[in-house]
């Protein structure tokens, strides 16, 4: 087990290693790999590879933060990619909503883990701006943004709108690191409320929630892996809701074979949440890439939810599960397959393995065990 979880965490720097650029964090290594700077991408896997000590990635985490803020919206949209270091058409990608969070999560960490808040100070207008951006999404004026389909990490997949947990909880940690705690309070008030735009069933947090039309509901009713974890890490999630996550995830094994399927279960031809485009990318087939597919950054944040919840020992026993995953050949593949846990193929460049975010969450889940206590 020690010598697993010990390899893999070696392996893992390395991938970050092979991921850094003069201009900032590929998504993933290799000549087909993302070689682009995405911002979820960067911040996710800087929240672990931050932790690595004498300042190892330091130089390319700042980068990362100055390409996107360099390329920020006039009207504080944060880039989702800015697409301009390969032989591909360069151009800068918008069309997110979470690429403006997680770099506001971004630069307090940097701050944070370096001691360091020259950069910070720079670019405080720009997180102010983004800041304002992500309040005027609240078309609803309910204190939870809303957003257009596929806004987020899950850009192809499935068709998804309204309030989403995923975005909720990004938000709420973004309000929380600003010391905005009355707005904070205002949205766990509304993703937690006993009303017809609350997020909260019985078990776990509906993916996505729209409006009502009497009896007609617009909203998903699968389980969404990241933006439940994350609901649990960054304080939207009480105790007891905490505890009926992970309950559910054991309960329907969606931490099996590995951790952990991205959503489940997954959505089948021909019922309410299909749409055709699903067949244009790997999720059109159950069981691959988002469809239920496993996702090991996700898993990481597993791990983090389970120390939240000072399940030390389940915590360790994913984390190796998560090491054996991990180096599968190839090394941080992007995504497994949701029954057999076999690494996915696909045009994405998933073959050439090196995941970023795979890597950097593996550390920090790491780095969380080791310290007993949730990193971020």
């Amino acid at each position: 087990m020690e010598e697993v979880i010990e390899s893999c965490y070696k392996k893992a720097i390395e991938a970050v290693t092979k991921c850094c650029t003069p201009n900032g964090l590929f998504a993933s290594a290799g000549p087909n790999g993302y070689n682009a700077i995405w911002s979820r991408d960067s911040v996710i896997t800087f929240l672990g590879a931050s932790l690595i000590k004498n300042n190892l990635f330091k130089k390319t985490f700042r980068q990362s933060l100055i390409t996107l803020a360099n390329h920020q919206a006039e009207k504080g949209q944060i880039p989702n990619a800015v697409d301009k270091f390969s032989e591909r058409k360069p151009h800068v990608d918008f069309q997110t909503i979470d690429s403006t969070l997680w770099f506001i999560i971004g630069e307090y960490i940097y701050k944070k883990r370096y001691k360091d808040s020259s950069l910070f100070n720079k670019h405080k207008k720009n997180i102010e701006r983004g800041h304002l951006w992500i309040t005027y999404q609240d078309i609803g004026n309910d204190f939870m943004p809303e957003q257009l389909p596929t806004a987020d990490w899950q850009d192809a997949f499935p068709h998804r709108y309204g309030h989403t947990i995923n975005t909720q909880a990004l938000y709420n940690k973004v309000l929380i690191l600003m010391n905005r705690k009355k707005e904070s309070k205002k949205l766990n008030d509304a993703v937690n409320g006993n009303h017809d735009y609350a997020l909260w069933n019985e078990n776990y947090y509906y993916p996505w929630r729209w409006k009502n039309h009497n009896s007609y509901h617009e909203r998903g009713e699968w389980f969404d892996s990241l933006g439940n974890l994350l609901a649990i890490i960054f304080d939207l999630a009480d105790k007891n809701k905490t505890e009926k996550i992970l309950a559910h995830i054991k309960k329907e094994k969606i931490d099996s074979p590995y951790p952990l399927k991205a959503i489940y279960p997954p959505i089948q031809q021909g019922t309410k949440d299909w749409q055709d485009y699903f067949l244009d990318c790997e999720a059109g087939i159950p069981y691959h890439y988002l469809n239920g597919g496993i996702w090991t950054y996700i898993g990481g944040f597993y791990v983090l939810a389970l120390l939240k919840a000072k399940k030390f020992k389940e915590a360790e026993y994913q984390l190796e599960q998560l090491a054996k995953a991990n180096l599968q050949t190839p090394i941080f593949s992007e995504w497994l397959n949701g029954q057999t846990g076999i690494p996915g193929v696909s045009a994405s460049g998933s073959e050439e393995g090196n995941q970023a975010w795979n890597a950097g969450v593996y550390i920090l889940a790491y780095e969380s065990i080791k310290n007993k206590k949730v990193l971020i």
